[in-house]
């Protein structure tokens, strides 16, 4: 999968995940794909629900590495 940006969120605590999020895929262009790393475990269920409702979709299944995960989000 051809990643167009990477938002590093390590260490960045709940709500902060979600509001990057958002904010960075609203200048993303329509297509464009943006991989999320978080270690924020709420994260991993906030982001995917925040993102589908806001009518973005998830690119493939998050990728769990330890207490990070990531996660790939269509624009």
């Amino acid at each position: 999968m051809s990643v167009d940006f990477t938002l590093d969120l390590r260490g960045e605590s709940c709500p902060y995940p979600v509001i990057y999020t958002l904010e960075t895929l609203r200048d993303m262009k329509k297509g464009q794909t943006l991989q999320v790393i978080s270690d924020c475990p709420s994260a991993f269920r906030n982001v995917p629900e925040e993102v589908v409702k806001h009518g973005y979709s998830m690119a493939q299944e998050p990728v769990k590495n330890g207490q990070e995960f990531s996660l790939f989000i269509q624009a």
